[in-house]
Protein backbone atom coordinates (compact mmCIF):
# COMPACT_ATOMS: atom_id res chain seq x y z
CA UNK A 1 0.00 0.00 0.00
CA UNK A 2 1.60 3.25 -1.17
CA UNK A 3 1.52 6.05 1.36
CA UNK A 4 3.19 9.49 1.26
CA UNK A 5 6.21 10.00 3.56
CA UNK A 6 4.32 12.50 5.74
CA UNK A 7 1.56 9.96 6.37
CA UNK A 8 4.14 7.35 7.32
CA UNK A 9 5.74 9.84 9.72
CA UNK A 10 2.41 10.43 11.46
CA UNK A 11 1.81 6.68 11.63
CA UNK A 12 5.24 6.20 13.21
CA UNK A 13 4.53 8.93 15.78
CA UNK A 14 1.19 7.31 16.60
CA UNK A 15 2.96 3.97 16.94
CA UNK A 16 5.51 5.44 19.35
CA UNK A 17 2.69 6.84 21.52
CA UNK A 18 0.91 3.48 21.47
CA UNK A 19 4.22 1.82 22.34
CA UNK A 20 4.51 4.07 25.40
CA UNK A 21 1.07 2.92 26.54
CA UNK A 22 1.94 -0.73 25.85
CA UNK A 23 4.93 -0.38 28.17
CA UNK A 24 2.45 0.57 30.89
CA UNK A 25 0.19 -2.39 30.02
CA UNK A 26 3.10 -4.84 30.15
CA UNK A 27 4.19 -3.48 33.55
CA UNK A 28 0.80 -3.13 35.27
CA UNK A 29 -1.29 -6.00 33.93
CA UNK A 30 0.78 -8.78 35.59
CA UNK A 31 0.55 -6.80 38.86
CA UNK A 32 -3.25 -6.59 38.51
CA UNK A 33 -3.13 -2.80 38.39
CA UNK A 34 -5.32 -0.53 36.28
CA UNK A 35 -3.66 0.45 33.01
CA UNK A 36 -5.31 3.90 33.04
CA UNK A 37 -5.20 4.96 36.71
CA UNK A 38 -3.12 6.37 38.28
CA UNK A 39 -1.25 8.42 35.72
CA UNK A 40 2.22 7.42 34.57
CA UNK A 41 4.69 7.53 37.44
CA UNK A 42 8.19 6.43 38.35
CA UNK A 43 8.13 2.84 39.66
CA UNK A 44 10.98 3.68 42.08
CA UNK A 45 9.87 6.87 43.82
CA UNK A 46 6.20 7.02 42.74
CA UNK A 47 6.46 10.60 41.40
CA UNK A 48 3.99 11.40 38.63
CA UNK A 49 5.59 12.13 35.31
CA UNK A 50 5.14 15.62 33.92
CA UNK A 51 4.02 15.91 30.30
CA UNK A 52 7.53 16.63 29.01
CA UNK A 53 8.82 13.53 30.83
CA UNK A 54 6.35 11.32 29.00
CA UNK A 55 7.19 12.03 25.36
CA UNK A 56 8.06 8.74 23.63
CA UNK A 57 11.81 8.22 23.07
CA UNK A 58 12.60 11.95 23.28
CA UNK A 59 12.00 12.19 27.05
CA UNK A 60 14.27 9.21 27.70
CA UNK A 61 17.03 10.88 25.68
CA UNK A 62 16.60 14.28 27.35
CA UNK A 63 16.56 12.72 30.81
CA UNK A 64 19.58 10.59 29.87
CA UNK A 65 17.78 7.44 30.90
CA UNK A 66 17.10 8.54 34.50
CA UNK A 67 14.06 9.65 36.47
CA UNK A 68 13.86 13.44 36.71
CA UNK A 69 12.86 13.18 40.39
CA UNK A 70 14.91 10.42 42.07
CA UNK A 71 17.52 9.86 39.32
CA UNK A 72 16.80 6.12 39.28
CA UNK A 73 17.68 4.52 35.93
CA UNK A 74 14.96 4.12 33.31
CA UNK A 75 15.47 0.90 31.38
CA UNK A 76 16.47 1.01 27.72
CA UNK A 77 13.50 -1.26 27.06
CA UNK A 78 11.06 1.66 27.30
CA UNK A 79 12.32 3.62 24.27
CA UNK A 80 13.15 0.36 22.49
CA UNK A 81 9.50 -0.77 22.70
CA UNK A 82 8.32 2.66 21.56
CA UNK A 83 10.60 2.52 18.52
CA UNK A 84 9.62 -1.09 17.84
CA UNK A 85 5.92 -0.33 17.85
CA UNK A 86 6.49 2.76 15.67
CA UNK A 87 8.28 0.56 13.12
CA UNK A 88 5.60 -2.13 13.30
CA UNK A 89 2.85 0.44 12.73
CA UNK A 90 4.62 1.57 9.58
CA UNK A 91 5.16 -2.04 8.46
CA UNK A 92 1.49 -2.81 9.08
CA UNK A 93 0.45 0.27 7.08
CA UNK A 94 2.56 -0.91 4.14
CA UNK A 95 1.58 -4.59 4.47
CA UNK A 96 0.04 -6.65 1.73
CA UNK A 97 -3.37 -7.47 3.25
CA UNK A 98 -3.30 -11.16 2.38
CA UNK A 99 -5.11 -12.30 5.55
CA UNK A 100 -8.00 -9.98 4.66
CA UNK A 101 -10.41 -10.22 1.76
CA UNK A 102 -9.17 -8.66 -1.46
CA UNK A 103 -12.12 -6.28 -1.54
CA UNK A 104 -11.84 -5.13 2.07
CA UNK A 105 -12.68 -1.45 2.72
CA UNK A 106 -9.86 0.98 2.03
CA UNK A 107 -7.88 1.75 5.13
CA UNK A 108 -9.00 -1.35 7.03
CA UNK A 109 -5.69 -3.17 6.60
CA UNK A 110 -3.44 -0.55 8.31
CA UNK A 111 -5.99 0.00 11.07
CA UNK A 112 -6.33 -3.74 11.64
CA UNK A 113 -2.56 -4.19 11.51
CA UNK A 114 -2.04 -1.51 14.14
CA UNK A 115 -4.63 -3.17 16.37
CA UNK A 116 -2.93 -6.55 15.95
CA UNK A 117 0.42 -4.99 16.91
CA UNK A 118 -1.18 -3.42 19.99
CA UNK A 119 -2.48 -6.85 21.03
CA UNK A 120 0.65 -8.90 20.36
CA UNK A 121 3.40 -6.64 21.72
CA UNK A 122 2.19 -6.63 25.37
CA UNK A 123 1.59 -10.39 25.17
CA UNK A 124 5.15 -10.82 23.95
CA UNK A 125 6.58 -8.64 26.73
CA UNK A 126 4.52 -10.20 29.52
CA UNK A 127 5.40 -13.74 28.45
CA UNK A 128 9.09 -12.84 28.35
CA UNK A 129 8.90 -11.37 31.86
CA UNK A 130 6.48 -13.74 33.59
CA UNK A 131 5.99 -16.84 31.41
CA UNK A 132 2.31 -15.88 31.34
CA UNK A 133 -0.12 -14.89 28.62
CA UNK A 134 -3.13 -13.00 30.06
CA UNK A 135 -6.34 -14.78 29.08
CA UNK A 136 -8.48 -11.61 28.81
CA UNK A 137 -6.07 -10.08 26.31
CA UNK A 138 -6.04 -13.27 24.23
CA UNK A 139 -9.83 -13.62 24.43
CA UNK A 140 -10.44 -10.04 23.29
CA UNK A 141 -7.86 -10.60 20.56
CA UNK A 142 -9.90 -13.50 19.20
CA UNK A 143 -13.11 -11.45 19.26
CA UNK A 144 -11.52 -8.45 17.55
CA UNK A 145 -9.88 -10.67 14.93
CA UNK A 146 -13.23 -12.19 14.00
CA UNK A 147 -14.85 -8.75 13.91
CA UNK A 148 -12.15 -7.45 11.54
CA UNK A 149 -12.56 -10.58 9.39
CA UNK A 150 -16.32 -10.06 9.25
CA UNK A 151 -15.93 -6.40 8.22
CA UNK A 152 -13.40 -7.36 5.55
CA UNK A 153 -15.40 -10.28 4.21
CA UNK A 154 -18.96 -8.98 4.27
CA UNK A 155 -17.93 -5.95 2.24
CA UNK A 156 -17.76 -8.38 -0.70
CA UNK A 157 -21.24 -9.73 -0.16
CA UNK A 158 -22.86 -12.19 2.19
CA UNK A 159 -21.55 -15.34 0.49
CA UNK A 160 -17.80 -14.61 0.42
CA UNK A 161 -18.00 -12.89 3.78
CA UNK A 162 -19.56 -15.88 5.45
CA UNK A 163 -16.95 -18.21 3.93
CA UNK A 164 -14.03 -16.04 5.07
CA UNK A 165 -15.43 -15.70 8.58
CA UNK A 166 -16.01 -19.46 8.74
CA UNK A 167 -12.39 -20.22 7.82
CA UNK A 168 -10.99 -17.76 10.36
CA UNK A 169 -13.31 -19.14 13.05
CA UNK A 170 -12.16 -22.63 12.12
CA UNK A 171 -8.51 -21.52 12.34
CA UNK A 172 -9.07 -20.03 15.80
CA UNK A 173 -10.66 -23.28 16.99
CA UNK A 174 -7.92 -25.38 15.40
CA UNK A 175 -5.21 -23.26 17.02
CA UNK A 176 -6.77 -23.61 20.47
CA UNK A 177 -7.56 -27.33 20.27
CA UNK A 178 -4.37 -28.26 18.43
CA UNK A 179 -2.09 -26.64 20.99
CA UNK A 180 -4.10 -28.04 23.90
CA UNK A 181 -3.91 -31.53 22.36
CA UNK A 182 -0.15 -31.19 21.85
CA UNK A 183 0.31 -30.14 25.46
CA UNK A 184 -1.83 -33.03 26.70
CA UNK A 185 0.10 -35.52 24.55
CA UNK A 186 3.41 -34.23 25.88
CA UNK A 187 2.04 -34.52 29.41
CA UNK A 188 1.20 -38.17 28.79
CA UNK A 189 4.47 -39.08 27.03
CA UNK A 190 7.00 -36.89 28.84
CA UNK A 191 5.31 -36.29 32.16
CA UNK A 192 5.09 -32.54 31.65
CA UNK A 193 3.25 -30.25 29.18
CA UNK A 194 5.27 -29.02 26.21
CA UNK A 195 3.20 -25.85 25.90
CA UNK A 196 1.25 -23.67 28.28
CA UNK A 197 -2.48 -23.14 27.90
CA UNK A 198 -1.73 -19.48 27.23
CA UNK A 199 0.07 -20.52 24.04
CA UNK A 200 -3.13 -22.27 22.90
CA UNK A 201 -5.14 -19.10 23.47
CA UNK A 202 -2.55 -17.05 21.58
CA UNK A 203 -2.73 -19.53 18.70
CA UNK A 204 -6.51 -19.04 18.67
CA UNK A 205 -5.96 -15.28 18.48
CA UNK A 206 -3.62 -15.70 15.49
CA UNK A 207 -6.09 -18.02 13.77
CA UNK A 208 -8.86 -15.45 14.11
CA UNK A 209 -6.68 -12.81 12.46
CA UNK A 210 -4.69 -14.82 9.92
CA UNK A 211 -6.91 -17.71 8.87
CA UNK A 212 -5.76 -21.34 8.45
CA UNK A 213 -2.84 -20.73 6.11
CA UNK A 214 -1.57 -17.71 8.01
CA UNK A 215 -1.82 -19.56 11.31
CA UNK A 216 0.10 -22.52 9.91
CA UNK A 217 2.84 -20.24 8.60
CA UNK A 218 3.05 -18.32 11.88
CA UNK A 219 3.40 -21.57 13.86
CA UNK A 220 6.09 -22.86 11.48
CA UNK A 221 8.05 -19.62 11.83
CA UNK A 222 7.64 -19.75 15.62
CA UNK A 223 8.88 -23.35 15.78
CA UNK A 224 11.91 -22.62 13.61
CA UNK A 225 12.80 -19.45 15.52
CA UNK A 226 12.16 -21.04 18.91
CA UNK A 227 14.29 -24.07 18.07
CA UNK A 228 17.13 -21.88 16.84
CA UNK A 229 17.12 -19.62 19.90
CA UNK A 230 16.78 -22.63 22.18
CA UNK A 231 19.80 -24.33 20.64
CA UNK A 232 21.83 -21.13 20.90
CA UNK A 233 20.75 -20.74 24.54
CA UNK A 234 21.76 -24.32 25.39
CA UNK A 235 25.07 -24.04 23.57
CA UNK A 236 25.92 -20.77 25.33
CA UNK A 237 24.83 -21.98 28.75
CA UNK A 238 22.14 -19.32 29.11
CA UNK A 239 19.49 -22.05 29.09
CA UNK A 240 19.55 -25.28 31.07
CA UNK A 241 17.84 -28.49 30.04
CA UNK A 242 14.29 -28.49 31.35
CA UNK A 243 14.32 -24.74 32.04
CA UNK A 244 10.96 -23.07 31.23
CA UNK A 245 11.13 -21.30 27.90
CA UNK A 246 8.46 -18.88 26.66
CA UNK A 247 7.00 -19.80 23.27
CA UNK A 248 4.48 -16.95 23.11
CA UNK A 249 6.99 -14.35 21.85
CA UNK A 250 7.86 -16.56 18.90
CA UNK A 251 4.19 -17.03 18.06
CA UNK A 252 3.66 -13.26 18.24
CA UNK A 253 6.66 -12.57 16.02
CA UNK A 254 5.56 -15.24 13.56
CA UNK A 255 2.06 -13.76 13.40
CA UNK A 256 3.35 -10.24 12.80
CA UNK A 257 5.76 -11.49 10.13
CA UNK A 258 2.91 -13.22 8.29
CA UNK A 259 0.63 -10.19 8.56
CA UNK A 260 3.24 -7.71 7.33
CA UNK A 261 4.81 -9.76 4.52
CA UNK A 262 1.81 -11.81 3.46
CA UNK A 263 1.05 -15.49 2.96
CA UNK A 264 2.49 -15.75 -0.60
CA UNK A 265 5.89 -14.46 0.52
CA UNK A 266 6.22 -17.01 3.31
CA UNK A 267 4.78 -19.86 1.23
CA UNK A 268 7.50 -19.19 -1.32
CA UNK A 269 10.22 -18.85 1.32
CA UNK A 270 9.21 -22.04 3.11
CA UNK A 271 9.18 -24.15 -0.04
CA UNK A 272 5.71 -23.96 -1.55
CA UNK A 273 2.09 -24.16 -0.42
CA UNK A 274 2.03 -27.97 0.09
CA UNK A 275 -1.59 -27.99 -0.96
CA UNK A 276 -2.75 -25.23 1.44
CA UNK A 277 -5.32 -22.67 0.37
CA UNK A 278 -4.70 -18.96 0.93
CA UNK A 279 -7.73 -18.33 3.13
Amino acid sequence: MALPPLALLWIALLGACVGSFLNVVAWRLPRQESVVHPRSHCPHCGSRLRWFENIPVLSWLLLRGRCGHCRAPIGLRYPAVELLVAGLFVAAALAAPSPLAAGAPAGLSPLAGGLLVALLVPLLLIDLDHLWLPEPLCRWGVVLGLVVTAVAGFSQGDGPGRILLFWHLLAASAGLLGFEATSALAQRLLGKPALGLGDAKLAALLGAWLGPTGLGLAVLLAVFAGALIGLIGLASGRLKRGQPFPFGPFLAIGGLAVWCLGNPFWLQQLGGPLGWSTL
